[in-house]
């Protein structure tokens, strides 16, 4: 791994080498005025646009296919489409997922800082190397202006108190990302009449606490935000800033304000491809990793998906082979109707190491609690064999998904037989 091969940190390579972000961390913690929440957005508007928002197991498979086609990508991220630590489950597993299958590359993450403190030791044992905070102002009548709320744990806190809050937690997150040794940049948002002459004060603090690079990034207009109505600030105002900031901190100039779902070499879009890709990962059932080696299936015959899940008096356990396939394990029987929700209880116990249960129906409650236990509950009418392999190997699985066939009645033996009817 060489560290000096990150596009944004080292302008050298923004040409040679790319990076990927995952989109897996939809939720946000804070409200920027320059934000539409319609976009997800963390950071800066553009930041928060994705094509989709994917778990972290399709992550993986799409990150598969990406550093597939795209061979220049030397940087693997998270950026959003909200903030990686108000979705910390998420982010982690993520890292943790890509580190084990990719440990050769650098790991990335973009936060607004509030909520990272808890988990740098955990980044910087997992080798993420490259962390940027998005800082607005040291000062709290700037600051206030800047954010409608800022939600701290289970506080949701007004303008100014948030962002004393928010500043508080950024200084001493940046303090201890780079004791970790872990290479720091800052994002500040040029927004004109609000920051526009605070912002060689934050460099002077920023230089003060060791940061490598600042990022003065030139507000973008963004129609529905609270700042929807102000400009975008003129190049010689954004040069000027720049300069002066440039006294005190080294300055990142070639930003692309990369969205959360950015591939390949800064500045270019994504192709169509890619953008099929990574919606077509995001409706992939989620897979719950080697700990979860089966899927359970209702069936009348053995061959298909073809039974609702309250009339199956057994499931069909499947597993997948070491060179591909699948293969029948064993059938388990279900506990006996009459038991309310105890049944579906006794039932998720019985399903603890599936990650999937393949069926034509099942109730609200059957559907709640087994979702609970993170079993994937998929509603499907096709063979056993091409639904179990959709799951293990990350297919799509659009082609099975039931839309109009009904579950096995005593009225309709036949309905979700796959026999047409």
């Amino acid at each position: 791994m060489d560290l000096s091969n990150h596009p944004c940190f080292n302008a050298k390579m923004k040409g040679v080498y790319g990076r990927v972000h995952l989109p897996v961390a939809p939720r946000c913690n804070i409200q920027c005025n320059y934000c539409d929440r319609k976009y997800d957005c963390v950071n800066e508007s553009r930041p928060g646009v994705t094509s989709a928002v994917l778990k972290p197991s399709q992550a993986m498979i799409y990150l598969d296919y990406v550093l597939e086609k795209v061979k220049n990508i030397s940087v693997i991220g998270i950026a959003g489409p909200g903030d990686p630590f108000a979705n910390p489950d998420e982010t982690m597993e993520t890292l943790q997922l890509v580190r084990k299958k990719y440990p050769g590359m650098i790991l990335c993450l973009a936060t607004n800082g509030l909520g990272i403190g808890p988990h740098i030791d955990d980044l910087a044992e997992l080798g993420v190397s490259h962390v940027t905070v998005t800082l607005n102002a040291v000062d709290s009548e700037i600051g206030s202006q800047l954010y409608s709320f800022v939600r701290h744990g289970k506080r949701t806190l007004g303008p100014k108190p948030g962002f004393e809050v928010l500043l508080e937690k950024q200084l001493e997150a940046i303090t201890r990302l780079k004791e970790k040794n872990i290479t720091t940049k800052v994002n500040t948002v040029i927004i004109p009449g609000i920051n526009d002459s605070h912002i060689e004060t934050i460099a002077e603090k920023m230089a003060e606490l060791k940061v490598d690079v600042l990022n003065c990034i030139p507000f973008y207009p963004n129609k529905g935000s609270n700042f929807g109505h102000l400009e975008e600030p003129p190049k010689s105002l954004v040069v000027g800033i720049r300069k002066k900031a440039e006294k005190h901190i080294p300055q990142m100039y070639h930003c692309k304000r990369c969205r959360a779902d950015a591939v390949g070499i800064l500045g270019e879009s994504n192709g169509r491809k890619i953008i099929d890709k990574l919606q077509e990962c995001a409706q992939m059932p989620e897979i719950y990793g080697e700990k979860r080696p089966y899927v359970a299936i209702a069936s009348l015959d053995g061959r298909l998906v073809n039974q609702h899940l309250g009339k199956a008096e057994e499931l069909l356990i499947y597993g997948q082979k070491d060179n591909g396939g699948v293969y029948f394990v064993e059938s388990r029987k279900t506990p006996k109707p009459g038991g309310g929700s105890k049944r579906w209880e006794d039932l998720s116990d019985m399903l603890s190491d599936c990650r999937a249960l393949m069926v034509t129906g099942l109730g609200d409650s059957p559907r709640r609690l087994l979702s609970q236990k993170n079993i994937d509950i998929l509603e499907l009418d096709g063979t056993i064999v091409e639904a179990a392999e959709a799951v293990f190997e990350g297919h799509s699985r659009d082609f099975m998904i039931q839309r109009d066939v009904k579950a096995c009645t005593k009225k309709n033996l036949m309905a979700g037989m796959g026999c047409g009817f």
